[in-house]
């Protein structure tokens, strides 16, 4: 039963980046954001209220819970929706998936951290993984330069987020981190939402809803559920799943969105699950999983 559960929340964390595809053909980017986390944010106050649960944070805790909002949120998931305009969903997993070494490098250039020799090897391979998958894209999917560059730097919000959130240490239910990340993100989107998406209209069609819907539901709500679930057995062997994350990736955007699946896009997947395998050898051997350090609510 934790298997299936495991490889449901799988599929459906590998699945935003293929749902958010199909609403960016009938509106705009930052709008289906700036709804789907307002709508998430809304209905897991409203759920967690019904069933007489805390709501809120203390006044203190506020500012932090801003301040993640807006790295997780609304930097990390709004370049992302923008960018997955034009970036294909299967390298999007890829870059998302090596999002932990985003963290180690921030921590070895700002905290003075110190990097194991394992990790840097398994940082190379990714990185090679990376640079493969993204010539693929660059060369043959002709996808424009500007969209990796919003990937690269919405995962570097990620990455600080994750470093703030880990650094402040908010204490109280990882729920009500994500519902107020989720509402504080939404709050600081709305603005540039509107502003620069007022000459697109919304089409009000099946794309649209079937994908803010599937976001909201499936995503943002499912998965998170799903998560806390496995977290239970132990957050490194949860981890553990999220090595398949990039072939599923690619896998549903060519079947889904018949987006090209290669020799070269196998190759990177491979390398880049190698790379995580190899930087968290020894957190596999102890625990039997994958190291979550870098890994907050935000993620679903």
């Amino acid at each position: 039963m934790e298997t299936f559960l495991a490889l449901l929340y799988t599929f459906l964390w590998s699945s935003a980046s293929v749902a958010t595809k199909f609403g960016l053909k009938s509106g705009p980017p930052l709008m289906l954001a700036a709804i789907r986390f307002s709508l998430a944010g809304l209905i897991l106050l409203a759920v967690n209220g019904l069933l007489h649960r805390g709501v809120w944070p203390k006044r203190e805790q506020m500012g932090a819970l801003a301040m993640i909002g807006f790295l997780n949120t609304t930097l990390y998931l709004g370049a992302s929706f923008m960018a997955l305009q034009v970036v294909p969903a299967g390298l999007f997993n890829l870059f998302v998936a090596v999002n932990p070494f985003f963290v180690l490098i921030l921590e070895f250039t700002w905290l003075k951290k110190t990097i194991r020799r394992t990790q840097w090897w398994g940082f190379i391979v990714a990185v090679l993984g990376l640079g493969i998958g993204s010539w693929q894209a660059l060369t043959h999917v002709h996808t424009p330069l500007w969209g990796l560059i919003l990937v690269i730097g919405g995962q570097m919000a990620m990455a600080l987020g994750s470093i703030y959130f880990h650094h402040v240490g908010i204490p109280g239910s990882t729920i009500i981190i994500n519902i107020w990340q989720l509402i504080w993100g939404a709050i600081f989107l709305w603005p540039i939402a509107l502003l620069v998406s007022f000459s697109k209209p919304i089409k009000w069609n099946g794309d649209w809803w079937g994908s803010l819907l599937w976001l909201v539901g499936a995503v943002s709500i499912g998965a998170m559920l799903l998560w806390f679930r496995l977290l239970r057995q132990g957050a490194a062997k949860a981890s553990m799943w999220l090595l398949l994350t990039p072939i599923i990736g690619y896998v549903l955007g060519f079947l889904i969105l018949h987006e090209a699946l290669t020799f070269y896009d196998m190759i990177a997947s491979i390398l880049v699950m190698f790379g995580l395998f190899l930087a968290n050898r020894r957190v596999l051997s102890q625990h039997g999983g994958l190291n979550t350090s870098s890994r907050t609510s935000s993620d679903t």
